[in-house]
């Protein structure tokens, strides 16, 4: 996951090479649903599409990346992923519109307070991890992810892309 933390497009080929798993199996998210969910991460997208990444696989609200990306506007990662992805139940139209709408409208309802809770913990679990690692770069930007309401972390993750 650090690698698309840091979007490093060259270590993520290079891990892929050497054999690291692209659905991320053992990891709180894949690193499909990771990509997807930042916005703009096209390249990363389509090297774990061809290496074979599951986009079936949501995250821990449920979403799948298809749905992370259209709510991120990246109308190539829709395309790309639409065909590889099983219909979503709910969605009345199976489409790119289709999914483009869906994925707006169940992003405009409230998020329930179980479900932020859920989201906090895992990247505070996450920031131990690499803290642990020695990562303080990717631990503190992972305490950054966990608390988004946090000022001084939304003007950074702002100015500075992950």
């Amino acid at each position: 996951m650090g690698v698309l933390v840091y979007r490093s497009l060259k270590c993520m080929k290079l891990l892929i090479k050497a054999g690291a798993d692209v659905n991320g199996k053992g990891s709180y998210t894949s690193p499909l649903v990771i990509a997807t969910e930042q916005g703009g991460y096209t390249n990363f997208v389509r090297l774990l599409l061809k290496a074979g990444a599951d986009p079936n696989i949501p995250d821990d609200l449920g979403r799948l990346p298809v749905e992370l990306s259209a709510l991120n506007d990246c109308c190539e990662e829709v395309e790309m992923l639409f065909p590889l992805t099983s219909p979503i139940p709910g969605v009345p139209s199976w489409s790119i519109d289709g999914v483009i709408s869906h994925a707006k409208l169940e992003n405009a309802k409230p998020m329930e307070e179980r479900h932020i809770a859920r989201r906090k913990a895992m990247f505070k679990s996450q920031a131990s991890r690499a803290f642990k690692l020695k990562e303080y770069d990717l631990a503190s930007k992972f305490f950054c992810f966990g608390n988004r309401s946090c000022t001084r972390c939304n003007t950074l993750l702002k100015q500075k892309p992950l």
